[in-house]
């Protein structure tokens, strides 16, 4: 049901405090006039942000596995046309290895397995030598972690490609998936469906791909250990099966049935291509979207062929001293982001720089239904994606963030924003899952059976509802006069139920119990709700004991595989998120807050920034992880302007 307009609740007028032992008000002004400066010199003419985002070693690692796979060898030599781009490749990937020969997918952890068998063939195909220092090292990083047997699914499954690693012990992913009955494609998370249907084409027309000759991966395998997909238990066993069926359909099925499927699957990414910059605009999916072109025998000169590596090559960083691929863009999350900080902070809903930003908002709001329309048929599309255009994929976390922009900024068309706002609102109120919570990109995207098939180690088969995006989305509405809508009440139960016993709460899409626990605390806060009150107070004295002697906060994203908080050097925009917390729990002068705003304040520096190297972000939990830049500029200021909004 739609939900008529209410107005917005007016952003509260600020009330005088006596400053804390310490800090004036004056200094504490004079950071954010600073802060607001720097993020005013990153906006682009066109209203928008967007700063770098980035992630580890196998972006690099996979784009010479994909020059390899564009461009095939003669015999032992192989001379791709990218030979001066596989060169800076390699450099990069160098630059981040590890003393121990490993490479890791978080700043300041452990070597990962796979990330440095990705690395290892990479650099291998590359043209260093097996006796180099470089993969001698990573060699027998590999070897002590498990051998290449004990890398996950994917890399396999990339490797069995070029025939590195034995087809029959890889999971495979039939194009008829796309043809399953009852919606099962739509019961995985959006970017496993982006990722799965072009590697299908892939796995099903790409089998004459090679590498050099000679080459191979041998020396990474541990000699007496199985290559064999790891045996299962449970409905895992059923799967496993089912992988054999798919196997022996491969070699003996209906080639009717199969060109039926390649085609549909072929289908369904072209599609999903329109009106976005790239298939899924993220890099897993862009590169195979790129591959099963290639295996369909798309020309080189072929306008789709031609887009897809135009998209993907937007998301290259290069310059003589860099070549670092983003997984993705963010500038409408950066946008709504700073926006929401500036206005938080006093910038008048008229000034020329949230004009420009609410107006490049609104023209990027979605009005085309995407996969999420598939369980909400009868819902008007709107709400905002990550990326410039990815109009299959708005998410929910996105659209909230941008609905809180839009209550400080305020466009040059009244009657536009206030139209797009509330078809916005009433996207999210339709995108409420039947928890209370609110995931990512779907609704109930919950099957946990899926994780069970034998392609699910990559953590990321499903979209669960999760406490970050909820708070958010809570506060949201809250703050836009919804706090008795039925919604807000719901949101606030899943939350109250899924606080941890410690008092904190999970953080799926940012690192990870600091992160989930100020956007849940800011969402109850804006609630009001009964029962509301013990739970923050609960999560604000679990802030105040996890806090560093330097008076900042840190979280390692060990803290997701080890499914417990996991301190870590203080960081800006994490020392931001905790205090953040705190305020959200009325704590503005305890020892704690007050030595986390010096904390912060002494951090800044003279261009009003704050330098961090830390990892914020996830990507796929255990999987890889981002680090946002524009969050060590934001979330600081944003911290700064709750303390003297207090």
């Amino acid at each position: 049901m739609s939900y008529g307009w209410i107005e917005p609740t007016q952003p509260s007028r600020r009330r005088r405090v006596e400053p804390a032992p310490g800090m004036s008000q004056q200094k504490l002004a004079g950071a954010m006039e600073r802060a607001i400066g720097a993020l005013s010199a990153q906006q682009a003419a066109d209203g928008f942000w967007c700063g770098e985002l980035t992630a580890d070693t196998t972006l690099e690692s996979d784009y010479i596995l994909l020059q390899l796979w564009l461009h095939q060898p003669e015999g032992e030599q192989w001379n791709p046309p990218s030979r001066a781009r596989i060169d800076k490749a390699v450099c990069s990937i160098l630059d981040r290895q590890m003393p121990d020969g490993g490479f890791n997918i978080y700043a300041g952890g452990p070597a990962d397995l796979s990330a440095t068998v990705k690395a290892y063939c990479a650099l291998k195909l590359a043209g260093l030598g097996v006796d180099s220092d470089p993969l001698r090292r990573a060699r027998t990083r590999i070897l002590a972690l498990g051998g290449l047997q004990a890398a996950n699914s994917y890399v396999k499954i990339n490797l069995s490609l070029f025939g590195l690693y034995p087809r029959r012990h890889v999971p495979s992913v039939p194009p008829e998936i796309v043809m399953l009955p009852g919606g099962v494609l739509y019961e995985m998370s959006s970017w496993t469906r982006s990722i799965l249907v072009p590697l299908s084409i892939v796995q099903a027309r790409g089998s004459n791909r090679r590498a050099p000759a000679g080459f191979n991966l041998n020396e990474l395998m541990l000699p007496d250990v199985s290559l064999a997909m790891p045996r299962r238990k449970g409905l895992g066993v059923l799967f496993h099966h089912l992988d054999r069926v798919f196997k022996f359909w491969e070699k003996r099925g209906s080639e009717r049935v199969r060109d039926a499927a390649v085609r549909e699957a072929e289908r369904w990414i072209l599609a999903r291509t329109r009106h976005t910059e790239g298939l899924g605009a993220i890099y897993p999916a862009m590169m195979y979207f790129i591959m099963a072109l290639d295996a369909l025998d798309y020309a080189k000169d072929h306008p789709d062929r031609i887009e897809a590596i135009r998209h993907f090559e937007s998301l290259l960083l290069e310059s003589d001293e860099r070549f670092i691929f983003q997984p993705c863009v963010s500038p409408i999350w950066d946008t709504a982001i700073c926006a929401f900080a500036m206005g938080e902070s006093g910038t008048p809903a008229g000034d020329p720089r949230l004009v420009r930003a609410a107006d490049w908002l609104i023209s990027k709001e979605v009005r085309r239904k995407g996969d999420w329309s598939v369980k909400r048929p009868d819902t008007e599309p709107s709400g905002w994606a990550f990326e410039f255009a990815n109009e299959f994929y708005p998410d929910i976390d996105d659209t909230a963030m941008v609905l809180l922009a839009l209550m400080h900024a305020k466009g040059s068309n009244p009657e536009a924003q206030a139209a797009c706002e509330r078809r916005a609102v009433n996207w999210l109120l339709a995108m409420q899952s039947s928890d209370g919570g609110w995931a990512a990109f779907d609704v109930d995207n919950n099957w946990a059976v899926l994780n069970q098939v034998p392609f699910a180690d990559h953590n990321a088969m499903l979209d669960p509802t999760c406490p970050d995006i909820t708070g958010r989305v809570l506060e949201c509405l809250c703050r836009r006069g919804m706090r008795d809508h039925e919604a807000a009440r719901r949101g606030v139960a899943y939350l109250l139920q899924a606080q941890e016993k410690d008092g904190s709460w999970y953080g799926r899409w940012g690192v990870n119990y600091i992160y989930g626990s100020f956007l849940a605390m800011r969402g109850l806060a804006a609630s009001g709700a009964p029962g509301s009150r013990d739970a923050i107070a609960r999560a604000a004295q679990w802030l105040r004991t996890i806090q560093n002697p330097d008076g900042g906060w840190g979280e390692s994203c060990a803290s997701y595989a080890r499914d417990g908080f996991v301190a870590a050097p203080s960081s800006a925009s994490q020392s931001a998120w905790a205090l953040l917390g705190l305020m959200a729990a009325g704590d503005r002068e305890s020892p704690q807050a007050e030595r986390g705003l010096q904390y912060l304040l002494g951090l800044q520096t003279t261009e009003g920034k704050w330098p961090e190297g830390a990892t914020t972000g996830t990507g796929f939990p255990n999987v890889f992880y981002l680090t946002y830049a524009m969050y060590r500029d934001y979330f600081p200021l944003l911290a700064l302007a709750a303390a003297r909004n207090l």
